[in-house]
């Protein structure tokens, strides 16, 4: 079965506004200004439908930068936050894929190396 495509949805700045801008600038490829632009229309996705894992990459380096990024589910619209905790606990809404077999029902693991 085919997994749904996740967006970044850049819901808080932050304090350290700087910072997210460049952040933004080095994830959009937009100019400096343009980053700065987006912002101010927050919350906006910051990238569109791509695979779990290049999402929450992109969700923990706003993070890092200071901003509150959350994952959205292509299937069902479900928020997950960046770090896999408190997955939004309702069904996923999806017409066309069982609940079970929806990624925002049950988000990666981190894997340790031994």
């Amino acid at each position: 079965m085919e997994d749904p495509e996740f967006s970044v949805l850049l819901t808080e700045v932050g304090t350290t506004r700087l910072d997210v801008i460049q952040a933004v600038r080095a994830i959009s490829g937009l100019s400096l200004w343009r980053s700065k632009l987006l912002l101010e229309t927050t919350p906006v996705v910051v990238v569109e439908d791509t695979w779990f894992e290049a999402a929450d990459k992109v969700a923990k380096r706003l993070e890092a930068a200071g901003a509150h990024a959350v994952l959205l589910c292509g299937w069902c619209n479900r928020r997950i936050p960046s770090v896999a905790v408190g997955v939004d606990p309702g069904p996923c809404e999806s017409p066309y894929w069982p609940a079970e077999n929806c990624r925002a029902s049950s988000p990666p693991t981190k894997q340790t190396r031994g």
